[in-house]
């Protein structure tokens, strides 16, 4: 378990570290940020504008979705992975190799089509409510170690949504079931309605996180086939 916790640890360290220090061109990332609403304009999904001013509207509406942003992603995120290391190692390891895979994939993404959060974009009407209301969520995540310009896509939600797949299918209770569907609907709620992605990056990092649950499940299948064989193979000699 102390070595699976530290390989967590460390693919944590190292994923905001290499993040943050990725080299962003600031204008590269605010014309890629057009690039995104256009794009919502054009499909007709660019609404976040007019969603997030009904939170604002209403405190405690935007209270709410500030405390699921902060508070549902990393304590949920390492209470299951701590769930499924203890009570379901195989499943555990299939969902570890799936953050591991979307993250790596991620980082490249961010290197390659940098873009301005919603909440860097003003003149649209945004505003960045968790800022706002609390500095602690910045102040875990300092700006010197994060790339502010790495919206798309939103692992934020993708690493969510593969918990909520994980505590779904494997919750012994009801609630605990509900919770793992309710979850990730939840985030990509509180993703949006901050201001700190678009709707597309809700998207993208569900989409790439499912890509990677596939891939670790393809991977889960050929490391019992190899054993097989390997086992075959001493058995003839």
């Amino acid at each position: 378990m102390i070595r699976e916790v530290g390989i967590i640890v460390v693919a944590i360290v190292l994923y905001f570290g290499v993040r943050g220090l990725i080299a962003t061109r600031v204008d590269v990332a605010y014309r890629n940020a057009e690039y995104v609403v256009d794009l919502e304009r054009s499909t007709g999904i660019f609404v976040e504008p007019q969603l997030q001013q009904v939170v604002i509207d209403h405190g405690w509406l935007a209270e709410t979705v500030g405390y699921i942003y902060i508070y549902g992603h990393w304590p949920v995120l390492l209470t299951t992975l701590l769930w499924l290391l203890i009570r379901h190692r195989e499943a555990y390891r299939k969902f570890r190799n799936a953050m591991l895979l979307s993250g790596g994939a991620g980082l490249v993404i961010f290197t390659l089509f940098p873009v301005a959060p919603p909440r860097f974009l003003a003149a649209y009407g945004f505003v960045d409510t968790v800022t706002e209301r609390t500095s602690a969520y910045r102040v875990l995540q300092p700006p010197a170690f994060v790339n502010q310009y790495a919206a798309v896509p939103s692992l934020h939600f993708g690493w969510n949504l593969l918990m909520g797949i994980a505590v779904a299918g494997l919750g012994a209770h009801w609630l605990i079931r509900l919770f793992g569907w309710l979850m990730p609907v939840l985030m990509f709620a509180a993703i949006v309605l901050t201001a700190n992605h678009y709707i597309l990056d809700g998207v993208a990092g569900g989409a790439l996180a499912l890509a990677g649950l596939l891939a670790a499940h393809r991977l889960s299948r050929r490391g019992p086939s190899k054993a097989r064989r390997r086992a075959r193979r001493r058995a003839r000699w």
